[in-house]
């Protein structure tokens, strides 16, 4: 008997309006185990180089991790993926919540979406069952609506629904996919592919709980059981319980790396305003949770006041208030809830749009756009309504929205003179709200992400800053052995870098939150091995666990270079590479030429074509997957 997986893969042709399933086996799924993985090989395996983002040749991959289900804190995740509209490579997000543990239930690994529906359906799975339905008379219709109606339709209320909203309707190229309301696949544009598709949504229904097809269940349970009550013991689950992600702005701010006025800076004087006491005391009505969780990170915030925001959408993560904060220079804590509300209602991606708004305020700033672009607003820094408007025009393609919907890489081209020297961008996909000139590995990681820059590709250098901290003594049995400062960009910290990723790379194939394994948290490395062992009964070991985060990554390399991309497109903003203008760090650059240095090592360590950046046939072979090493011509 085949343990912790069921193989099964159901595969959706919109254009034809057929289903089918298919098997994967044990063997190869022990080589994509779910997840990035998973999503990578079938993306590779179905789909040719060069199609449309927006086209109906594009594949939209939907796959749960291994663990996704199980029942302990953080097995929560699933991946979305598919080639993105915003940078035109490999395009992946992943989320947590409910959707993904209720797919695993009704007994499904993944779904592969192809073709485009002549109108709007949504898809249905009570189990075995999987049905296309109509959605016109739900194309339009807000989240919270859609979800009523169908789970009346569907005469089941406990449904979990996947949907997207206006901003996926209306192709906005960074779309977001949302769950339950208020779990976002955020980042590169999965929302916007799921709307070229006229695909509305996915309610999924099971009825068969994960322990049902663990190896050894009781294992599985007993972890449940010590983690939940580890959470208010240690110090990172217990702060991410009590403030959730927000409670990191002060400490940025004071580091001097809290992205300020289109990352002009890392200080924001109007911080004591977004600070978590402020979010606490203004706006917070309720701590959240996802599937089985006992960490609550999730913040539900309620405001009747200078603005209207509803509780069911949550509430903004870090990444928001300082996104619409700090970076657009707005210290109104109720506008920055209500701009956060906004995208989780249009299910729009809130770094991206953010990004976007603080890139068109410094270009009216410096008179590249006018009031004749921006409808009559006033798009300066620190201009709270015009940013919560402009979070409108973005969703329904209003005025400067219409061209901010294309990303602000695509943006800077039409709008010209200095804009692309404004546009906060990598491989078209906008910064998110950390500063890599005090942290300059998350700045490699950044520039080689295939996904353009994001904040958890891998680790945060202060984690593995202090030899005394809980997050290094965690990562220990990893193999990291030495502290590195989080300005160090040696030889040392590139192969560190590389190890961390490919750790947090496992993560997403397995299906675990960035805020359960160490070095960010609480579950300890021998843990997670305990955990895929009592799940599938293999034998797995750490190496082989790091190698399963290596495979994803370089599968999604492949990828990358097929569509043409190369070592060019690994980089930073020239902005970065200048100093930050006030703050802890006034002074401070990112070391451009300790950079190119870094990216070079950082290839060969990987086995990459320094040149070309893709992987070396060797470097396939022992990851067992040459099969790959022709793909990219």
């Amino acid at each position: 008997m085949i343990y912790g997986f069921t193989g099964k893969i159901l595969y959706v042709d919109l254009t034809a309006g057929r289903l089918h399933t298919e098997t994967i086996d044990e063997t190869a799924y022990r080589l994509y185990p779910g997840g990035r993985a998973l999503a990578a090989y079938l993306l590779l395996k179905h789909m040719p180089a060069g199609v449309d983002p927006l086209g109906p040749d594009n594949v939209l991959i939907l796959a749960n991790g291994l663990l996704t289900g199980a029942p302990f804190s953080t097995a929560t995740r699933f991946t979305a993926a598919a080639r993105s509209p915003l940078t035109g490579a490999y395009g992946e997000s992943e989320a947590g919540g409910f959707w993904g543990p209720e797919l695993k239930m009704a007994g499904w690994e993944a779904i592969v979406v192809t073709g485009q529906a002549a109108t709007p359906v949504y898809l249905s799975i009570q189990d075995d069952r999987a049905e296309l339905r109509d959605a016109r008379h739900l194309w339009g219709r807000e989240p919270e609506e859609a979800q009523a109606i169908i789970r009346d339709e569907l005469g089941d209320k406990l449904t979990r629904i996947l949907q997207i909203g206006l901003g996926g309707e209306n192709l906005v190229r960074f779309a977001a996919l949302t769950n339950e309301l208020r779990h976002f696949n955020g980042r590169t544009g999965m929302g916007a592919v799921m709307g070229s598709k006229r695909l509305k949504a996915v309610a999924v229904r099971g009825s068969n709980r994960y322990l049902g097809i663990a190896r050894d269940p009781q294992s599985i349970a007993d972890l449940g059981k010590r983690l939940a009550k580890r959470v208010k013991q240690h110090p990172q689950s217990w702060d991410l319980q009590d403030k959730g992600t927000p409670g990191l702005t002060a400490g940025l701010n004071t580091a001097g790396i809290l992205p300020t006025r289109n990352f002009h800076t890392g200080e924001f004087e109007g911080v004591d305003n977004l600070r978590w006491e402020a979010y606490e005391q203004e706006i917070l009505t309720a701590r959240r949770s996802c599937y089985a969780c006992a960490v609550r990170c999730k913040r539900e915030v309620t405001v009747n006041d200078r603005y209207q925001v509803s509780s069911e959408y949550g509430g903004p993560e870090y990444e928001a208030v300082a996104g619409f904060g700090s970076n657009c220079m707005v210290d109104d804590l109720q506008a920055v809830a209500k701009a956060n509300e906004l995208c989780n209602r249009y299910t729009l991606d809130a770094i991206s749009t953010s990004s976007a708004i603080a890139f068109a305020m410094e270009c009216f700033e410096h008179e590249l756009i006018g009031p004749d672009e921006t409808g009559g607003l006033e798009l300066r820094f620190g201009n709270a309504e015009a940013m919560v408007r402009c979070v409108e025009m973005i969703a329904r393609r209003e005025h400067i929205g219409n061209l901010l919907a294309e990303g602000t890489r695509r943006a800077a081209e039409v709008i010209g003179d200095d804009a692309p020297y404004f546009a906060m961008q990598i491989k078209g996909q906008e910064l998110p709200m950390h500063d890599p000139r005090g942290k300059v590995g998350l700045g490699l990681g950044y520039a080689v992400s295939e996904t353009g820059a994001d904040h958890l590709t891998a680790f945060h250098d202060p984690m593995v800053a202090n030899p005394e901290s809980l997050s290094f003594k965690g990562a220990i049995p990893l193999g990291v052995r030495e502290a590195l400062p989080p300005r160090d960009l040696s030889r040392k910290k590139v192969e560190l870098y590389a190890l961390l990723e490919n750790w947090s790379s496992m993560e997403r194939a397995v299906g675990l939150c960035y805020f359960g394994p160490t070095p960010r948290s609480f579950i300890a490395v021998d843990e997670v091995v305990d955990a895929v062992r009592a799940a599938t009964g293999w034998d797995v070991t750490v190496e082989e666990l790091l190698r399963i985060g290596e495979r994803a990554t370089n599968l999604a390399r492949i990828f990358n270079v097929r569509e043409g991309l190369s070592r060019a497109d690994d980089t930073l903003p020239q902005r970065l590479f200048e100093p930050l203008e006030s703050g802890a760090l006034a002074g401070v650059a990112y070391p451009k030429d300790d950079f190119a240095r870094a990216l070079t090592e950082l290839y060969e360590v990987k086995g990459w074509d320094p040149q070309t950046t893709m992987p070396t046939r060797e470097k396939l072979a022992a990851l067992g997957i040459e099969w790959a090493a022709d793909l990219a011509g």
